[in-house]
């Protein structure tokens, strides 16, 4: 009788949570009126992305310069929509990472491409490291200057994780 009981007590709560499913399978129509406004970007699409060795004013010997794909520069100037976590540059500036600070670019855990830099719509944001965060803003791309990130969200706002 008991192992009657188990099996059946087992068996309805496979079924309860097959039911129920993840949180991240249930989508609100606020979400899904702000995804179709916007292009999601994904770390994956932008490490997709090659480097040519090129001198510059400040390094005539050459440095690495960014090749952004098509892809990526389609999306240029347009609303994006972007998670990762956040990484304090000072007190003032914040970077989205596809890693944790621990793993960052800054680390040499990863590369330039696993960073973008972040210009708030409002700048007076205080948050904390590792602060998994989805963004909505401008995406722009920098495939010239070498000393600033490779990738950039402008008038951001946070749309979850605050």
């Amino acid at each position: 009788m008991r192992k009657t009981f188990f099996i059946a007590a087992l068996l309805l709560s496979g079924f309860f949570l097959a039911s129920v499913g993840s949180p991240s399978q249930i989508i609100s129509t606020k979400e899904t009126a702000t995804t179709v406004a916007s292009d999601t970007l994904t770390w994956k699409l932008l490490g997709q992305i090659k480097y040519v060795k090129k001198p510059s004013a400040d390094y005539p010997e050459g440095v690495m310069f960014p090749v952004v794909n098509s892809t990526l520069k389609a999306k240029n100037k347009k609303q994006i929509t972007m998670s990762g976590f956040i990484i304090p540059i000072d007190n003032k500036n914040y970077a989205l990472s596809k890693n944790v600070f621990a793993s960052c670019f800054f680390c040499g855990q990863a590369g330039p491409e696993t960073i973008m830099g972040i210009k708030f719509k409002n700048p007076n944001m205080k948050l904390k490291t590792d602060q998994y965060v989805t963004l909505t803003g401008t995406f722009r791309y920098n495939d010239s200057d070498v000393d600033d990130w490779i990738y950039h969200v402008e008038n951001a706002v946070i749309t979850k994780g605050n």
